[in-house]
Parts: C-alpha cells; structure tokens; sequence
C-alpha cells in the first residue's frame, strides 16, 4: 500500500516578522517553529500553507494577504516573483538597506563574538535599477511557464526562451522581456538576438538532451559607454553563426567587443573555453578616477561598477595612507583595488591565484603607467613565506577581498605572522568574514565598519572591516 503523504499545514493572520537569509522572510508558527516565507515583506500578515517541514523550521508560501506591510512597494518588473533574482523589489530601498546592515551586525555580533566599534552608516546604491555591467542569460527551447500561461486556453507556440534559470532549476529557463537590470541597449540587445533566431530557424539548446545551437548570452557594459557581446554556441555551424553575428553587428554598430564560444561540453562555463573574437577588440575599457581597466570575457570586475567605486574609496580611506607605506592586496583579482591605491603608497603587492588575472593585472598597470605595483600569481595560503616578505618588504598594510568563503585559515595564520599594523577586510559574505575576524582578533582590534550596498533590490551586501594591531 502506499505511504500516503503528510497533508500540509496552514496558518492564518501570521505576521511577518523580519528578513532572513537569501531574501526570504521569517516569522513563528504557534508551535513555535521558525517559518520561512518567500515573496513577503516583514509587516505583511498572511495566511500561509507549508510546503516543507523540518525538525526546526517550516517553509511556506503565503495564500492570502489580511494586511500589507507599510513597507511593502509595488515591484517594478513584470517577472517578479517568478524570476528569482531580485527577492525584495517588493521592499522599500529603505528597509532593505536596514536589513543589511542589520544582517552584517548579526553575523559580526553572533558570529565573530569579538569587540565591536559603533557601525558607520551602511552606504546605499544612487542606482537601484539597472546598475549592474555584466548579465548573463541562457537559452532553452523549453521555456518555463508561468502560472498565466499555464492555466491560459490558448496554446503554447513558441516554446523557447531567452533569460534566467528558475531558482534551484538547472534546466528551466525563465523568458525575460525586460530586466531592470542592466542598462539599454541590453534589453534591446537579447530581445533581438531571440526575434531573429526564431525567424530564422536557430535552435534553442536543450539542456536535458544536449542539443541544438543557442547556449548562453552574456553581455557587459561599463561607464565609458563600452559594450561587449559574449554568444555561446553548442556547436558550430559557421553560416548560422556568422548570419546572427553578422546581423547583430549591423543592427547594433555600437558594440565594442564582440565575441563567441563554441561549446560542446556539459557544462556552460567558458572559463575553459576559447574564446572567439568577431568584430571590434577583445576587451572593453573601464575607467574609475582616470585610470583605466580592461575587461575580457573571463575577467572579473565588481558588477556595480559606480559603487564599486564607493566601495574602493572606503577601503582607501580605511587604509588611510600617508604614501610611505608598502600594501599587500590578497585577492588583487585583475588588480583594480591595488592599483586604485597605488598613488598614495610606497608599493603596492598583488597576490591573486588565477593567471589569466594577473596577466590583466599588469597590463592595466601598463596602460595606467603605474610603476609602484607588483602581481604575484599563487596559492595565497603558501606564498607568503620569509623569501617572499624579504623579496617584497614588510607590508605596513594588508587589504584583503576573498570570494564568499572568506579566507583560508593558513592565510589568517600567515597575516598574524606577518604582523602588519592595519588590515583592511572588505567581505561579499559577512558571515565568513564574522569567522575570520574571531581569528584574527587576538592580535587585531576592529576600530571602523562600514556596509555597503552593491546589488540592491537583493538581500546581497558589502563589508568594509579596519583591524588595527593591538599594543
């Protein structure tokens, strides 16, 4: 006989009560139980039906609205809720910036468990729409369907899509008329791309049976106006190919790069894959307080370009140099921190893992004609032995930018050894960060916090930590 399944449970007039994490709200059950809850601002009180129970916690979509939050704003973009990308466009830009820089306060209070200075202001976005430069969509010849189409009489026609994965769906694929994104013409740009395929019989890939010729789009623009055009085919047909390229270069003679891979593996990366130059160059220039920064397909730039500048104008000012100090920039990346500071230090020390970085790296230093700046490529756990300190200096200052994981603990070992007299940890993920600073607390203090926003309308925030040695 079969297990006949646990009916769900409902709650009514529940009020939300607070933001967690990855953008999803929470609330208490009357057992007691933690509730979380998607699509919902803290304030709403709602009816709401579970779709997943655990031993601590239940998820749960709500079913009715008996109030809304005052904090609650109408979303601007017609896929959300569906798309998944920007969970709290719902929230009023205020309250998501209070979130955040409550969320940083938790995991460095909870977390870190250390001693604590009064937080500076969390810095906001001046843009809270299309502020990103870099969008990546994927192709699929079976587009995900939303509820309207679903319950719609009129049937299907045109089954692919051009747009985002339905979160924790690998092969559903979310067709997006307009994202609020990326700036124009990226909308205009994709919109394209998918009218002339159809029109003209290019298959959309399937990425169950792994077949057809459209993969993925990506496209990165920067504030000097540039814009670059990444097609990733599954195969090659070289009259299709060059007939959209062609086509896409003629209807939009403003792009600077571009560009395409062919790619048959099962995955979609292009970190592996050669890349392909069309028309134009192979980069676009990105330009912050006169220096200049090239970007290529694989290279790795903050997405918010304008705050990314805010962003690198605190760690400078945490850093708070005088022009005789030598850095060391861990995780230097294509070394835009390094070389942003470079002008008020003696020296400036880039350590990053990834080759192809540092190659960019030195020749943005070229390009800039910065000569204080020297990139290393290595394993940032193993690469700071004696030789290393007495072939490059004793660092005064170390900035730090590790991706979400936070740093290893070797690397924390190796920065208490070196004994600088100030460290400055800029953080996507502060929890990780909360983890490292308890590490790094016996012989550091934390004197200057400060949150910043880099993606609003997401539950995603920057974190500029200053340690200073302890006497």
């Amino acid at each position: 006989m079969a297990r006949q399944k646990k009916m769900n449970k409902t709650f009514e007039n529940i009020k939300i009560i607070d933001a967690g994490a990855k953008g999803v709200c929470v609330t208490k059950a009357p057992d007691g139980k933690v509730i979380f809850v998607p699509n919902v601002v803290p304030g709403d009180v709602v009816d709401l039906e579970t779709f997943k129970k655990r031993k601590a916690y239940y998820e749960a979509k709500a079913t009715h609205f008996h109030h809304y939050s005052i904090d609650r704003v109408v979303p601007v973009c017609e896929h959300f809720g569906v798309c998944g990308g920007c969970k709290w466009q719902n929230m009023d830009y205020s309250k998501q910036l209070f979130y955040k820089n409550q969320e940083v306060t938790n995991n460095l209070r909870r977390i870190g468990k250390i001693e604590l200075p009064e937080f500076e202001p969390i810095l906001g976005s001046q843009k809270q729409f299309f502020y990103r430069n870099k969008m990546e969509f994927s192709f699929s010849n079976k587009k995900w369907l939303t509820p309207e189409e679903i319950q719609s009489e009129n049937e299907i026609e045109d089954k692919n899509a051009l747009g985002f994965h339905i979160p924790k769906m690998w092969d559903k694929i979310l067709d997006i008329n307009k994202c609020h994104l990326q700036e124009d013409p990226s909308n205009a740009i994709r919109n394209e791309i998918k009218r002339f395929a159809i029109e003209n019989g290019l298959t959309f890939y399937d990425p169950r049976n792994q077949n057809g010729l459209l993969r993925t789009l990506m496209i990165r623009t920067a504030s000097t106006g540039e814009i670059m055009v990444l097609i990733q085919f599954f195969e090659e047909d070289q009259t299709q190919r060059e007939m959209l390229l062609n086509h896409l270069s003629k209807m939009f003679p403003e792009i600077t790069s571009l560009l395409y891979v062919i790619n048959s593996k099962g995955n979609d990366t292009i970190y592996d894959q050669e890349v392909q130059l069309f028309k134009g160059r192979e980069y676009i220039l990105e330009e912050m307080e006169g220096l200049q920064f090239s970007i290529n397909a694989k290279s790795f730039y903050q997405t918010n370009s304008d705050q990314a500048y805010e962003l690198y104008k605190i760690t400078r000012d945490f850093a708070d140099l005088t022009g005789e100090e030598i850095v060391y920039d861990l995780y230097t990346g294509t070394g835009t921190i390094a070389q942003f500071v470079s002008k008020k230090a003696k020296k400036v020390v880039g350590v990053e893992a990834v080759p192809e970085a540092i190659e960019d790296a030195k020749q943005n230093a070229i390009r800039n004609n910065i000569t204080n700046t020297t990139f290393y490529v290595g394993d940032m756990k193993k690469v700071f032995n004696d030789q290393f300190i007495r072939d490059n200096g004793q660092p005064d200052v170390i900035i730090t930018d590790p991706p979400r994981d936070g740093m290893h603990a070797d690397v924390i070992e190796q920065i208490l050894k070196i004994g600088s007299q100030k460290v400055v940890y800029v953080s996507c993920n502060s929890a990780t960060q909360a983890r490292d600073l308890a590490l790094l607390d016996t012989s550091y203090k934390v004197t200057r916090v400060r949150p910043v926003d880099m993606f609003p309308q997401t539950h995603h925030v920057e974190n500029v930590v200053l340690l200073e040695k302890r006497n």
